[in-house]
Order: structure tokens, then sequence, then C-alpha cells
């Protein structure tokens, strides 16, 4: 029976957790192995690259994309979590804001920025999610992260404090917490009030599927899961003969002319990827190597 395989983008709504969303993948397709590129805040919405089958072991290539958001920020509020769904801790007097003063501080935030995770982010410390210890009332102290902020910018609502924005960033960047610190530098506290990721790598939203019309389309037997490919992209593709190819499903090197880089794909002629492979030397070695199967309803 052939493996579901392959990439599938969601639109995540609001309301849910990323987990919930590739548990139900899993229920949709009757695959186990499901994995995502980069959480999503259930108050979050948006692009969700989500990775099924054998294809889940190249999440790693999703996982360090550069990411896009578009939002809000509300000044003059701060929440325990630095989003909508906190609790407030605190009120502050808003200055007078003109677009020039707003991004001009925004400007100052772009490129090579350190960040400490907020105590509700994922990441664990000593073998503990921080989330998981704020709930509990514990704060411990986090090692700052080092991210990239490729654009920041905002305009005004049509409320006051409530400004919209769009950034660019690398993975693993704390939107929250470079809101909260504009907020700061603007002499006021604010938190992120709406959050919705449009880009991660070269996936776009538009392209993402919501849940329910995705329940529809697996009922209706239709193909719903991008190859495997697509999810390296980024990669330059060589490629293979069928003796290569055999050659690389026995875990041997393969000798491959005019290649740069560490990691290539390797393609058949037709397109289908058949494995990731890392330089050694003057060859090239399988590190990850995946079956090609004939598609099925579900990709």
């Amino acid at each position: 029976m052939t493996t579901s395989n392959g990439l599938l983008l969601v639109d995540k709504p609001r309301g849910v957790t990323s987990h919930d969303v590739v548990a139900r993948v899993r229920r949709l397709l009757g695959e186990q192995r499901v994995g995502h590129a980069g959480t999503l805040d259930p108050m979050a919405t948006g692009l969700l690259v989500v990775a099924v089958g054998p294809a889940t072991r190249l999440l790693r290539f999703a996982q360090g994309e550069t990411k896009e958001y578009h939002g809000e920020v509300t000044f003059g509020v701060a929440t325990d979590s630095l989003d909508a769904d906190g609790t407030v801790t605190e009120r502050a007097r808003v200055p007078e804001l003109s677009s020039e003063v707003v991004n001009e501080h925004a400007a100052r935030m772009i490129g090579l920025q350190r960040q400490t995770p907020p105590m509700v982010s994922a990441i664990k410390v000593g073998g503990q999610r921080l989330h998981a210890l704020a709930r509990q009332g514990v704060v411990v102290e986090r090692e700052p992260r080092t991210v990239t902020i490729s654009s920041f910018a905002l305009a005004p609502t049509s409320e006051p404090d409530r400004w919209s924005f769009s950034v660019t960033c690398s993975t693993g960047t704390y939107v929250r917490v470079l809101l909260s610190d504009l907020a700061q530098s603007l002499h006021t506290v604010g938190h992120l009030s709406a959050l919705r990721r449009t880009k991660s790598g070269e996936h776009e939203v538009g392209a993402a599927r919501s849940l329910d019309d995705l329940e529809v389309l697996v009922e209706r037997g239709e193909v719903v899961l991008a190859p495997p490919r697509a999810l390296v992209t980024r990669l330059d593709a060589a490629v293979v003969s069928s003796e290569q190819e055999a050659r690389l499903r026995q875990g041997q090197r393969v000798e491959l002319d005019g290649r740069h880089g560490e990691e290539i794909a390797a393609v058949r002629e037709s397109g289908e990827l058949v494995a990731i492979l890392r330089r050694r030397d003057a060859t090239w070695q399988p590190v990850v190597v995946l079956p090609i199967d004939e598609p099925t309803g579900h990709g």
C-alpha cells in the first residue's frame, strides 16, 4: 500500500494549536508521521508548513526558512504573555505617535539582534517547556538568542493606539517580543493583538488550504499533497541515472560533476526527489533517501 508522502500547506485558524492541526491531518490522511515547520500560537493564523510520511525527514529545510508576518500591535497595554491571550499587567500612557517616528524606531531594529524567549514559549529549559513552567508561576533564566529582522514597518489604523505591522524575520524570532521592545523604545508598553503568517521561504498562505476544505478534498479522493521535492526547492538539484539511484538506495556515494554547496537534491529525470546528498570530498553521500511511489488520492 502506498504511503502518503509530501508537503501540505495549511491555513491555520485562530483558537487551535499547531499540534491540533497535526492531529487532524493525521486523522484525515491516516498517517501517523506528520510534522510541521514553525509553531504558530493559538491566537495566530496563517501558513503552517506540514510534512507527511517520509517527507517529515525534510522538515529541517523548511524550519530554517525566513518567515513573513502581518498583524497588529496595541500600545498602552501590556500582558503577561505579550499577546492578546494574556492577562493585562500594566497600562501606560501612549505618547503622540506619527508614522515617521514609529517607523524610525522600527528601522533601528532591522538586522541582527538578541532576543530573550518569553516564558510562554514552547522551548525547553532543563527538560521542561517554558509555558508549562509559566503556568506554575515559575520564572527561569532564559538564554538570549540571535535573530535577524529583514524588514519591519508599521502603519496607523482607525484606532489611535492600534497599529498594523509587517515583518520579515529569521526562524526563531518572537514577534511578540519584537513588538514589546518597540513599545518600550517609544516610551510606552504594548502587546501583540493579531498575527498572521503569510509566507515561509517560498511558500505563501495563498496556496494553503483551510482544515475544513482539506477534509472535503480528502473525502472526494483528490490529491492534497505536493511532492516532497517542494520542501527542498532551495537546494541545487542534480539528475541521477537509474544506476546512481540504485547506489544511493544502498547507501553508497556517487560522483557528480559541477555541483556546489554542501547539500544537494538528487532527482530523477521526471523530477521526483530521490535523496538529499551531502558532499564528502569529491563524492556525494546520501543522508536522506526517500521512497518513490505511485500517487494516491492523498498525494
